[in-house]
């Protein structure tokens, strides 16, 4: 046990909380999750399964504000709007938009490589002596299009990605067929990126860390927190229904659902989930090579354990409403012109909530004027991709390390007061 060893409560048993359990107890620290539905139940289970280091890009491009009123109405596009909920989002949205601009992105990208853009070693690092070691596998990451002229008006995008080196191998009708068969007429030109990786169960995966994580004294809690616990500037536990917590430090890590807890610390978080889609074909009858992003329906076709996984499409309708139809219609139908020969034996369905900031930048670290309060979450769509470097960092400083980033893009003071 190390010297001054800490008990650290974590709020959450997503890929965050748990990786930064781990680090946490490789420097011999004492940790307890306390998650109300138990590890990788949220959007660390659904997501899309892709180490997506390339994935510096947020969705707050230039021409945003004009592109989107035509995406949320035309139903072929990838975004979809529940419109009762426009009213109470609008704020929101407006400081979101806000963010599409060259400035912005270049902001957000700088801000997103020191924690996703070396993710396959990350994840290798987080899960070496573990026993979740087997679901990381290391691949290429393709962006498919109908042809090279899509590519080519795609250009903004892959500017920023070659900026921070990411410079694609290209592939154009036959060449892409050598590369992988899988894919039908319609997709006619590929850029594939090396060093990139996939999880074959992320639910699994997390799970399997979470075990870990046990099985070395660290406690799990299955309850949901109400509150947290104060003494003065000190935050000292959470209240939960199954009684109080206490500890030396609390991380909040609950994705969509942290900002309630957030607010308790003086914090008024601008934080909206994306809720995302995924419908998983068992058995299938074809097994691409790699992950892929479909650039037409902004999804991915991932090779998992034993089915494919389709996961993407943003739609903006809050906690509470049940999954709607139509994102997963579309996913259908891309499919079809993706892969037409694909068949399998059973499709299952799943919708869950990405936590997205309006500058589409996490917050990780402390909070300012507590001590022992730490958050980390609004990753967006890089959850699983950043959650071991995330982990790592809010680790080293609960422990009183410094980073070897310069943390101050993720700083949760810049939504102080």
């Amino acid at each position: 046990m190390a010297q001054h060893s800490k008990r650290v409560i974590i709020v959450g048993a997503g890929i965050i909380g748990v990786a930064a359990a781990v680090w946490l107890q490789r420097e011999g620290h004492q940790v307890v999750l306390v998650d109300r539905a138990g590890p990788a139940e949220g959007a660390s289970f659904g997501n899309g399964g892709v180490l997506a280091s390339c994935a510096i890009v947020p969705v707050t491009t230039p021409g945003l504000w004009t592109e989107a009123p035509g995406m949320v109405l035309n139903p072929q596009s990838p975004l979809f709007l529940r419109w009762s909920y426009l009213p109470r989002m609008m704020p929101w949205l407006l400081r979101y938009l806000g963010h599409a601009t060259d400035r912005g992105v270049q902001r957000t990208a700088k801000a997103l490589y020191p924690i996703i853009g070396d993710s396959l070693s990350d994840h290798q690092t987080l899960a070496a002596g573990t026993g979740a070691e087997k679901w990381i596998i290391g691949s290429d990451y393709v962006y498919l299009y109908p042809s090279r002229r899509a590519y080519l008006a795609d250009h903004y995008g892959w500017k920023i990605k070659r900026q921070f080196g990411f410079d694609p191998v290209e592939y154009e009708g036959e060449a892409l067929r050598a590369y992988d068969p899988s894919f039908g007429q319609g997709i006619g030109f590929g850029a594939a990126l090396p060093g990139h990786g996939r999880i074959t169960d992320p639910g699994q995966y997390v799970k399997d860390l979470a075990a870990h994580v046990v099985a070395q004294g660290g406690e799990l809690r299955r309850a949901d927190v109400s509150g947290l616990i104060r003494d003065g500037d000190r935050v000292t536990g959470v209240q939960t229904d199954a009684g109080p917590l206490h500890g030396d430090a609390v991380l909040i890590a609950t994705g969509a659902w942290s900002g309630p807890l957030a607010r308790e610390l003086g914090l008024n978080i601008p934080l909206e989930t994306e809720r995302g889609y995924h419908i998983e074909l068992w058995n299938p009858s074809i097994m691409p090579k790699a992950p892929v992003m479909m650039t037409s329906g902004s999804f991915v076709i991932t090779p998992m354990e034993g089915r494919l996984r389709l996961a993407g499409i943003v739609e903006f309708g809050g906690l509470q409403a049940g999954p709607s139809r139509a994102p997963f219609n579309l996913l259908r139908k891309h499919l079809k012109t993706a892969m037409p020969d694909l068949r399998w034996d059973q499709a299952t369905e799943w919708m869950g909530h990405r936590p997205t900031l309006t500058d589409s930048v996490p917050v990780i670290g402390a909070v300012p004027g507590w001590s022992g309060a730490y958050l980390g979450f609004g990753h967006h769509h890089v959850g699983l991709t950043g959650g071991a470097k995330t982990g790592q960092l809010l680790a080293q400083m609960i422990t009183g390390k410094h980073p070897n980033i310069d943390m101050a893009p993720y700083d949760p003071g810049r939504f102080a007061g």
